[in-house]
């Protein structure tokens, strides 16, 4: 026996369906919520503290010299250059292997290859991009990038 599909079946269904994914949408609110606590880093983020200050530093001249428009943070930004949200487990754990790196960029580049320009950064703004990227590399990206190299 074929039944046909009522008016009143088609709204149960578009009640019961939305009712369903506003439930289903604030579980998943509630969950998020309750775990971000865990994953913040605000402690280090004191922006009174020497450490914060320099982190604070190190992403304003992240900012304000577009690395993000040839690199990416976090998933986030260009895919010209390498991902730095690892940079510092990469270059072993060490601020001045990332300062020497920075430093050691030709005037020019590399004839016939993308290159990072050389931005004449004091040693006290290679300091705080070093910071920068040793905090970025500390976030719990839940296994971001997938790779070493980024």
């Amino acid at each position: 026996m074929p039944q046909t599909f009522t008016k009143s079946m088609a709204r149960n269904i578009f009640y019961g369906g939305s009712l369903f994914f506003l439930l289903l949408f604030l579980a998943l609110t509630f969950d998020t919520s309750r775990a971000l606590p865990e994953r913040d880093r605000r402690d280090q983020l004191d922006t009174a503290s020497e450490v914060g200050q320099k982190i604070a530093h190190g992403k304003m001249l992240w900012e304000t010299n577009n690395c993000i428009g040839c690199h990416s943070l976090l998933g986030e930004g260009a895919y010209f250059a390498p991902e730095l949200g690892n940079v510092y487990v990469r270059f072993g754990n060490s601020k001045d292997a990332i300062k020497a790196f920075i430093r050691s960029r030709p005037a020019e580049g590399i004839a016939g290859r993308r290159s990072m320009p050389q931005f004449n950064f004091s040693d006290e703004e290679l300091d705080a991009i070093a910071e920068f990227l040793k905090y970025s590399s500390e976030i719990n990206t839940a296994g971001w990038p997938p790779n070493i190299q980024g």
